[in-house]
């Protein structure tokens, strides 16, 4: 339980550290949109940490094109970052750092429309049943 509780104050960290360097130093203009670094995940032996990235932008979807020019440019500065990460966060061993996209708006938005299209009321009635009767 306790490495629980290390893995995610370490994810954590390397959450906020990622994102002010988005703000701050990075400078690659693939990452020209707003782009959000959603959660790290840290593995139990602390040697690698996935980082969930957003893309906004487009309503109907992300261009996988643009998915792609973001990672790439994060993954390009991921010298960058592992040593800023080594700077502020005292541990023996930076994890190697692997970045995926994070598509939690995207499904949300996916599950609100089918929900939408079922035509159910707040009160748990549906629109069906109120036309039969």
């Amino acid at each position: 339980m306790r490495k629980d509780y290390r893995q995610g104050r370490l994810g954590e960290e390397i959450r906020k550290i990622i994102s002010d360097l988005l703000l701050r130093e990075i400078k690659d203009p693939r990452l020209s949109g707003m782009v959000s670094i959603s959660g790290v995940e840290v593995t139990p032996d602390g040697s690698y940490a996935t980082v969930y990235v957003s893309i906004f932008g487009n309503e109907d979807g992300k261009n996988e094109e643009e998915q792609a020019k973001v990672l790439e440019a994060l993954k390009s500065a991921k010298g960058l970052i592992k040593k800023e990460i080594g700077r502020q966060v005292k541990v023996r061993h930076i994890p190697e750092l692997l970045f995926k996209p994070d598509n939690s708006l995207e499904y949300g938005r996916h599950i609100t429309k089918i929900i939408d299209s079922l035509g159910i009321k707040e009160d748990g009635s549906n629109d069906s049943e109120d036309e039969e009767e």
